[in-house]
């Protein structure tokens, strides 16, 4: 089909494909949701016109989600091609000169099924998307990515903006979730290490058993 054939997707769970690392986005990991009320994009694939054109003759896209500013490489090409709305928090806009962007501050509900969470630390405005089909999937950008060993957990880097907002990120997720659905999460990045696959199981057990104590031991490269 040719729909497959130039998005280059890779089915995921129901209505939700991955598409190929983004070497513009660092190697960053898209997805496409298919939904009733319009499709979503999470993170912006790689660009072309004819890519584009397929997403448009799947439906077109009505939002695009950004989970952080390493995530917007061709934003304005896409929203210009295809009319999208562009959601991002606040404190990453500014890095969007020209695009229409809606903000939100600490979390917005404003679509059905999909919640955004502000979750600063690998960015000032890096954020994570919950959406509410499959037994609850989180986005987690590149707040949450496998290790070397499939393990998702929040990475400390040279380029963390701040390690100790992320461990506290991580402790505002484990609260949330204590209480909602929590079934897959979907990692930005790194997506190599999971060998295959784009979303880990029994995501709500993984994100409890993050310690927060000895995450805040890490050090840089850890």
């Amino acid at each position: 089909m040719y729909f497959v054939d130039v998005l280059e997707l890779r089915p995921v769970l129901p209505d939700l494909f991955a598409f190929p690392p983004n070497r513009a986005t660092l190697g960053g990991t898209a997805y496409l949701i298919l939904g009733t009320q319009g499709n979503l994009l999470v993170d912006c694939p790689a660009w072309s016109p004819e890519r584009a054109a397929a997403l448009a003759d799947r439906g077109g896209v009505a939002w695009l989600l950004l989970t952080h500013r390493d995530a917007m490489a061709q934003v304005a090409a896409f929203q210009k091609a295809l009319g999208c709305q562009v959601l991002v928090q606040e404190q990453e806009a500014y890095l969007l000169p020209g695009v229409d962007c809606q903000t939100f501050g600490s979390a917005w509900t404003e679509l059905p099924q999909m919640t955004a969470l502000w979750t600063p630390g690998y960015s000032p405005g890096s954020s994570c998307f919950y959406w509410g089909e499959s037994g609850g999937v989180l986005f987690t950008g590149r707040h949450l990515l496998p290790d070397t060993q499939g393990t998702l957990r929040p990475l400390h880097h040279r380029k963390t903006f701040h390690w100790g907002r992320q461990v506290q990120s991580v402790v505002r997720l484990q609260e949330h979730f204590a209480a909602a659905p929590l079934a897959w999460m979907c990692p930005g990045a790194n997506s190599g290490f999971l060998r295959g696959r784009y979303a880990l199981d029994r995501a709500a057990e993984r994100l409890a058993d993050l310690d927060p104590q000895r995450l805040m031991g890490q050090g840089v490269g850890v």
